[in-house]
């Protein structure tokens, strides 16, 4: 005798006859309740096999934009990447990008949420080892240090250089994280506030994409966030790391979300107004 479906496993069958027919995954309205906001219909490149687009619905109400960590010490002269001698034009790249969805979606029901790593000044929440390897690719100049015409110790919390650039600076309402770490979900306190909220889906964007993005993407992917990266708003030290960043979102019908760009999500969002 067949087993009989599960409430899951009939939901499975039905929204993958959806996705095979009009290539869309839709918003599982049966697990979170009805739409609060607009449903946006969001253009992908990785579902389910690596290059095809496909759609991806979310609800306004329940989405997070995140800018991550779009710091001086990270896009900024003098800051932490400059400090350590890497192209600052790469990881400035996701500026623009990023103001113009900032633009478009301020005074709507997605809610705006930045994060900023830094530590304490007396340094008790920075690993040793994290500490010591900047100052040995910083040549004498790490974390907690202040370089020559710096604005501040790099990285450390309070300092001008850890704040946010003025370009994407937060405004009255939007929530700003800050954290210890890559991460945002072991070394801060993103997880009660998005829960709190009703977030079920994160649209990421920041730098940088094969690290902090990327962690905190993979974070939130184990918790049950649906999560999309637009690739043009994220930049890398390294642009072979970027792409390769992206690349393994891609993977496996997108093991950790989707990606799109920012052009498509304003795109998306307007249409859905």
């Amino acid at each position: 005798m067949d087993k009989k479906m599960s409430k899951v496993e009939m939901q499975l069958e039905k929204d993958y006859k959806l996705f095979q027919e009009e290539k869309i995954i839709p918003y599982p309205t049966w697990q979170y309740g009805e739409i609060k906001g607009k449903i946006i219909t969001l253009e992908v490149e990785d579902a389910p096999d690596f290059g095809e687009t496909a759609y991806v619905e979310l609800d306004s109400g329940r989405t997070a934009f995140i800018s991550v960590d779009m710091q001086t010490d990270f896009c900024g002269e003098n800051g932490y990447v400059d400090v350590m001698g890497y192209d600052l034009s790469l990881t400035a790249s996701a500026i623009k990008p990023i103001k113009n969805v900032l633009d478009a979606i301020r005074g709507s029901d997605i809610q705006i949420i930045h994060t900023r790593e830094g530590h304490s000044p007396d340094l008790s929440d920075a690993p040793y080892l994290k500490v010591l390897r900047s100052k040995i690719i910083g040549k004498g100049i790490g974390i907690g240090d202040r370089p020559e015409k710096g604005l501040g110790r790099l990285l450390i919390r309070g300092e001008k250089n850890w704040d946010i650039i003025d370009e994407l600076y937060p405004l009255e309402g939007e929530i700003i994280i800050d954290k210890a770490g890559k991460g945002a979900f072991a070394s801060s306190n993103i997880h009660l506030i998005l829960k709190n909220l009703g977030i079920t889906h994160l649209v990421l964007t920041g730098i940088t994409a094969d690290v902090c993005v990327h962690t905190i993407m993979r974070e939130a992917n184990d918790y049950g966030y649906g999560c999309i990266l637009l690739k043009d708003a994220t930049g890398a030290t390294d642009q072979g790391n970027c792409e390769s960043a992206i690349k393994s979102i891609k993977m496996q019908g997108g093991v950790f979300g989707n990606v799109s760009d920012s052009e498509k999500f304003i795109k998306a969002f307007k249409e859905a107004l």
